[in-house]
């Protein structure tokens, strides 16, 4: 696995890197996002720290904006999971309040008088400053939907699966209250531990991407 893993982080060392601020209409619509940390290395270059993708048709850009531009956390798994971190690494109460979906009308009312809405800003302003800050991405083309998250699951269990890819001892990740982030090294729950990449698979990247 950690010969796949290291064929895998070669490959989308070679992507062109974007940080904010970028403009999502000059992306592709479609298509797969790795990010990367600052701080975070493995087989000699930029550790994977995240595989993404989107459902929605042509929605790349989107979703890209939802985690970098959009203080929402309740839109992007991505912030509410950088809030956690950064909320539990300060021992702020708040991580209670952070937890509540607010997604629904209902939510809403529930909670209205019982979340302070100008806390919730300032930690929402504070992840994107992080994201902002620290997170870099690579992108690739595809196309169809069935592919794309065939390959980001493959993607996210080769990386998850590695004994190298190891976080630093300063990742924030570290932080997180969720056990699968901190023994991952990934900024994500699921997929991980799953069918990883095969050298097939690999082929196909390969040729996607170049």
């Amino acid at each position: 696995m950690s010969e796949i893993c290291h064929a895998l982080h070669a490959l989308v060392n070679t992507l062109p890197r974007f940080r904010f601020p970028f403009i999502s209409s000059k992306l592709p619509r479609n298509g797969i996002y790795v990010l990367f940390e600052d701080g975070e290395i493995a087989h000699g270059g930029a550790r994977v720290v995240r595989v993404g993708t989107h459902t929605g048709s042509n929605q790349l850009g989107s979703r890209l904006e939802q985690h970098f531009l959009r203080e929402n956390k309740d839109r992007s798994i991505f912030r509410k999971n950088i809030g956690r971190a950064l909320l539990n690494k300060e021992g702020d109460p708040f991580i209670h309040d952070w937890e509540l979906d607010l997604t629904t009308h209902a939510a809403k009312v529930r909670y209205a008088g019982s979340i302070d809405a100008e806390k919730q800003h300032q930690v929402e302003r504070k992840v994107t400053e992080y994201i902002q800050a620290h997170f870099q991405f690579a992108i690739f083309e595809v196309p169809q939907k069935e592919e794309r998250l065939i390959l980001e699951s493959r993607m996210i269990s080769t990386v998850s699966w590695c004994e190298e890819c190891k976080p630093s001892e300063v990742w924030l990740g570290l932080y997180s209250p969720k056990d699968k982030i901190c023994e991952s090294g990934l900024w994500i729950v699921n997929e991980l531990y799953k069918q990883p990449l095969t050298e097939g698979d690999l082929a196909h990247l390969q040729a996607l991407i170049h």
